[in-house]
């Protein structure tokens, strides 16, 4: 099963034959099992990963931290379900370390995300201070590499 959740997470659309071979299962097992994920919810969704910088090169990507007061009975939750309601919020996480959350944003421009920063961000009660970190280039995501080195071979020699 672990197998196969790895093959669609790395390609959901790969043809379910190959998916079979390569996970050891026949179609109608693959069949079965994805069916099975699906309905209790442990497959959430199908994306094609979008290389942006191609199409839009003017969007901007960021990762702000947040620090928040976690409030009585709901902790981190509530303050949590506030800020990933937003449209802008693509991913978000509860960390460990010096900032209690991560946010994932993208914008138009700087000064949309600062505006989503400053105006609908800051201004949730609980949240009590932010670190914004503009993504600058993107080499690898979901597994994926974004450039390829032109020679595979390729080695790098220090001394």
């Amino acid at each position: 099963m672990k197998k196969l959740l790895k093959l669609l997470e790395r390609d959901c659309t790969m043809p379910r034959d190959q998916l079979a071979v390569a996970a050891d299962m026949t179609v109608e097992e693959v069949n079965a099992a994805i069916d099975n994920l699906e309905q209790n919810k442990i497959i959430r969704g199908y994306q094609a990963l979008v290389d942006w910088d191609q199409v839009q090169p003017e969007a901007v990507t960021a990762l702000i931290e947040v620090n928040v007061t976690p409030q009585s009975e709901a902790g981190y939750d509530r303050i949590a379900e506030r800020i990933y309601q937003y449209e802008e919020v693509e991913s978000m996480y509860l960390m460990s370390g010096t900032y209690d959350m991560t946010v994932m944003i993208s914008g138009r421009t700087l000064r949309e995300v600062a505006e989503f920063v400053s105006n609908r961000l800051s201004t949730i009660e609980g949240v009590t201070g932010t670190a914004t970190h503009f993504i600058l280039k993107r080499y690898k995501e979901q597994h994926l590499a974004f450039q390829k080195r032109k020679n595979k071979e390729e080695r790098f020699v220090f001394e």
